[in-house]
């Protein structure tokens, strides 16, 4: 079996950091997974959040170009929509 050493959080305690460690081990794979999607979907929401905060004249569709273009890179943004204005994220 490979072994992985999870980095230590910088802005924690190790004590503390322990006890996260602990418990992502005793969810086991699927409740990690479960938690993985739950940041994922917070961390796509904040950023939405922030492309509307400075841009609050974007509609949705604009958000989620934003969005794609700093999730995957202008480049690939470009090629799977040609021909679009792409919006300043």
């Amino acid at each position: 079996m490979l072994s992985y050493a999870m980095p230590t959080a910088a802005d924690t305690s190790p004590a503390a950091d322990a006890v996260q460690v602990e418990a992502y081990r005793q969810m086991g794979g699927a409740g990690r997974v479960q938690v993985m999607f739950r940041l994922n979907e917070m961390v796509r929401q904040t950023a939405m959040a922030g492309i509307l905060r400075r841009h609050p004249e974007y509609g949705d569709a604009e958000v989620l170009l934003a969005l794609a273009e700093l999730l995957y890179g202008e480049d690939l943004v470009r090629r799977a929509w040609p021909g679009r204005r792409l919006p300043e994220p």
